[in-house]
């Protein structure tokens, strides 16, 4: 992989991640920039883990592959999973909240996680959906031919949409209240979209690394015209994959798929003149990011107020710094934000 490859991955998912901090803004803003922010940013992670998705090649051991997404991605979730339920416990405790029942429902939508996990815990469910959508594109590349597989891809879209159909139609209430009225652990049934875009990062591998002119300029004119006809009111498109909302059966594809050449496309010019190294080391603490950027929040509303620029950028800076801190100060520390590499721990 070339030095040029990296920094354009690494530049674009640092983006990325700020959007993320942002698509979590509780407050009310004038442009709904966070509605647009979910019409590609969630996919865009999926795609890109696609990208570089290596098969299983024949008469390799799937489990070691498999073993090592899992510590990559299932050990952060588990190390932030206990700190932030231990700090959020002991808050509990100092102001009096001795209540069994509290601490065993709340300990059971930890278990069940996805989409029943809310608050601190809101982003959670990415990483159980990225694994499982890993390990069944890991089942299906070396156990099925190219059609199969293409065919397996369309039965889960479809299948998705009819979820979401019931989910938003013939369930009540708002998106959240309607999926979790649908029971499932740890969003695995978002799989069944995720895999879908994880898919097209790894088939379409090669549009990807080298978006061309011609992509960018059509991309941009369908990124375009979608926010016009949505600002406009000639559509009223949503997407929300955590809730299972997905609101068009065409558009669910070509919106997000857009977006996202316009965004690498972008990038990939970008880094050849400018170094972006500050978005770079974004990506960098991205794990620590997207686990505290919530809980960040709700420790300091209580003492600061601000709106989205004072947000993001709490979301962004205290996770950095706990990042840091966990890197130098804890065994092992490095090992508990997804490198497997860092074996040993640090002396300090």
């Amino acid at each position: 992989m070339s030095q040029k490859r990296l920094t354009w991955v690494d530049v674009t998912k640092g983006f990325l991640m700020i959007l993320v901090v942002i698509g979590h803004y509780p407050g009310e803003l004038d442009f709904p920039v966070i509605k647009y922010i979910y019409w590609f940013h969630m996919p865009a992670f999926f795609l890109l883990s696609g990208i570089f998705f290596k098969e299983i090649k024949e008469g390799q051991n799937p489990k070691t592959t498999i073993k090592k997404r899992f510590m990559q991605l299932m050990v952060p979730y588990l190390f932030f999973l206990f700190v932030i339920t231990f700090i959020r416990y002991g808050l509990e405790l100092a102001l009096g909240n001795f209540e069994l029942s509290w601490y065993l429902q709340d300990l059971w939508k930890l278990v069940i996680a996805g989409r029943f996990a809310r608050g601190a815990y809101g982003v959670f469910w990415f990483v159980t959906t990225l694994f499982f959508t890993y390990l069944l594109f890991t089942w299906m590349t070396k156990y099925l031919n190219l059609v199969k597989q293409i065919l397996l891809l369309v039965f889960f879209y479809v299948l998705a949409h009819l979820e979401s159909i019931i989910a938003m139609h013939v369930l009540s209430g708002s998106p959240a209240k309607a999926a979790q009225t649908i029971p499932m652990v740890w969003n695995l049934d978002v799989v069944l979209m995720a895999i879908v875009y994880f898919s097209l990062g790894y088939y379409a591998k090669s549009l990807w690394m080298n978006i061309t002119l011609p992509w960018l300029i059509g991309s941009l004119l369908v990124v375009i015209s979608s926010l016009v006809a949505d600002y406009k009111g000639f559509i009223d498109y949503h997407l929300s994959m955590k809730f299972l909302r997905y609101d068009h059966f065409l558009l669910d594809l070509i919106i997000p798929i857009a977006f996202i050449i316009v965004i690498i496309g972008v990038f990939q010019r970008l880094t050849i003149a400018l170094p972006l190294e500050w978005l770079a080391k974004v990506e960098k603490h991205s794990i620590a990011i997207m686990y505290l950027h919530i809980f960040t929040d709700i420790i300091m509303n209580d003492y600061f107020q601000y709106g989205l620029i004072g947000f993001t950028t709490l979301g962004l800076i205290v996770p950095i710094l706990i990042s840091i801190l966990i890197q130098k100060l804890i065994p092992y520390g490095k090992f508990f934000l997804g490198d497997i590499r860092a074996k040993k721990p640090v002396h300090i």
